[in-house]
């Protein structure tokens, strides 16, 4: 086999950790979707729904329970499955984006403004939890075989510090979405450290897209707190809701 192929292979019994937090992160992320006005979802109506679920019904069918297959359509529907929710919230934002710079109806009505902008932020942080996730260490299979150090990424403090953790730890789902969540709240180094310049650049990205949203998001919403929807836009701003 040559060193450009995908080595298949199996973690060992029970070192796998389990799917349904990366799969309920991911269903968390097409509801959300879902729940913004229709002209901030990507695509038509059924699009998104149908390929998240598709996506979700092959990745839980071909390796159910625990993730410890190692297989190349595992990894390509995963990374597919990513990117969908990746672009779906990239439109979203940059819709958001030119709805406050251009002062469009859903940008005077603060409260739904907050709940855009949350949505999409929140969306954001999932988004980057899955990426750093699915590209650490080779992926979650790897990592179970051969530990968290590994070809690491991210540096976790429980790596630094064995004692404190069970022998094979390494890190899961969760220790992925605590820290992209700190890295979309704290826009600077968390007690993860990336090692890697790709993987730093990554955070820069989640870090500008986070303030951008919570500046222009928080600056229209605080400005509008008080003022009257003009008339011309509370049919266009309630029909949306």
């Amino acid at each position: 086999m040559s060193e450009t192929e995908l080595v298949e292979e199996d973690a060992p019994p029970g070192r796998g950790e389990h799917r349904w937090p990366m799969a309920l992160a991911a269903l968390t992320a097409g509801v959300l979707h879902e729940l913004l006005p229709k002209d901030f979802q990507i695509g038509n109506l059924w699009v998104y729904p149908i390929l998240m679920g598709a996506f979700l019904i092959l990745l839980i069918a071909g390796d159910p329970g625990l993730i410890d297959r190692e297989r190349h359509w595992l990894r390509v529907t995963t990374g597919l499955m990513i990117a969908l929710i990746a672009v779906a919230n990239l439109f979203s934002a940059v819709r958001l984006v030119d709805a406050i710079v251009s002062n469009d109806c859903v940008a005077q009505d603060s409260f739904q403004l907050l709940q855009i902008g949350g949505i999409v932020w929140a969306t954001n942080v999932i988004a980057f939890a899955l990426w750093y996730w699915d590209v650490d260490g080779g992926g979650s299979v790897k990592r179970a075989v051969h530990g968290a150090w590994h070809d690491p990424a991210f540096v976790f403090p429980e790596m630094t510090m064995p004692e404190r953790v069970a022998k094979d730890w390494y890190p899961h789902f969760a220790d992925y979405l605590a820290f992209a969540f700190a890295t979309a709240t704290a826009f600077s180094p968390t007690d993860v450290a990336a090692i890697k310049r790709w993987a730093k650049m990554l955070m820069i990205l989640q870090a500008v897209a986070s303030l951008v949203l919570a500046t222009l998001v928080l600056a229209k919403a605080i400005n509008g707190i008080g003022t009257p929807i003009p008339p011309q836009c509370v049919k266009v701003t309630s029909s949306s809701s």
